[in-house]
């Protein structure tokens, strides 16, 4: 065991996440040979079999299993001992790995990456988009530094910090602009276009339709925002989006965009880390320049 790496610890959490050595030596800039050559190494000097291996994949063993929820926690507070020492010198994390849900990653990020870049000099950031299930994960996990989520997460170990709030507006067939906006609870008697499980945005769309257990009359779903718009362009039904999304979404989708009446559906996007890190100061000025990139970007699309 003295003989030990931090070097093998990252080579054997690396293929517990992917699953295969090709992608695991990719992903550590080796060869295949050499990472299975490290791996064996490392299960003989912990005197028992991490993986099961098999001609498509691996899979890790019980005891593989107990071993990597602790090689993460060892790898994590080796990566928080390096922001310390970047925080320590009033330096930012480089590279800065951010997370952030689609339902915002295609309407602010491009602004936000800019900005940050302007104003970090030198700045390195990596971007991971996908659900916040998934990113809340690699927060955990310490495979992202902060993620840009719709709070609350309610996760003990994260931060939460709040950047802004946004309506929903309705999006309807272009022959129903002008008519009545629905009350909530019509919405339910209609044919109601919403994202696929596991988004947030969907959650929180049949939330304000009053929407629990019973969902409404019918239901169709689509894998993004631009789906959804197009679909009710077609004819095919309503949905609900982002206000932040009308003036991208609306470009080559005929549609009619409509605000609720009060109390309007919304939403709270807020900036999220783990509590354990040394460079709370610095996230948070990374949190001012991202409200400063959204005041800019964001304007009211729908008349009151």
């Amino acid at each position: 065991m003295k003989n030990l790496t931090l070097k093998q610890l990252r080579y054997f959490e690396a293929l517990a996440r992917d699953g295969r050595f090709r992608r695991a030596a990719e992903a550590c800039a080796i060869s295949q040979p050499a990472l299975s050559m490290q791996i064996k190494e490392l299960e003989e000097q912990l005197g028992g079999s991490l993986f099961e291996r098999s001609a498509r994949e691996v899979k890790l063993t019980a005891f593989g299993q107990l071993f990597a929820s602790r090689v993460r926690d060892i790898l994590r507070a080796v990566d928080e001992l390096g922001d310390l020492a970047r925080a320590a010198q009033d330096r930012f994390l480089t590279p800065l790995r951010i997370g952030i849900i689609p339902t915002i990653a295609p309407y602010l990020l491009p602004a936000i990456i800019r900005d940050l870049t302007r104003t970090f000099d030198g700045i390195d950031i990596q971007v991971r988009e996908t659900l916040t299930s998934k990113l809340v994960h690699d927060l955990a996990q310490g495979g992202l530094d902060m993620a840009i989520v719709a709070l609350p997460v309610s996760e003990p170990f994260l931060t939460e910090l709040k950047l802004f709030e946004e309506e929903f507006v309705l999006v309807r067939h272009p022959d129903d602009d002008g008519k009545p906006v629905p009350e909530r609870e019509a919405l339910r008697e209609m044919r109601l276009l919403l994202l696929e499980e596991g988004h947030c945005f969907r959650d929180q769309a049949l939330s304000f339709c009053h929407v629990g257990a019973a969902r409404p009359r019918e239901v169709m779903e689509g894998s993004s925002l631009s789906t959804l718009v197009q679909m009710v362009s077609a004819g095919i039904g309503v949905t609900l989006i982002p206000e932040m999304a009308v003036s991208v979404e609306t470009r080559s989708a005929p549609v009619s965009i409509a605000r609720f009446t009060a109390p309007r559906p919304s939403r709270t996007i807020g900036l999220v880390w783990r509590n354990s890190t040394p460079l709370t100061k610095q996230y948070a000025l990374i949190a001012d320049v991202i409200r400063q990139s959204v005041a800019a970007v964001r304007s009211p699309v729908v008349s009151e």
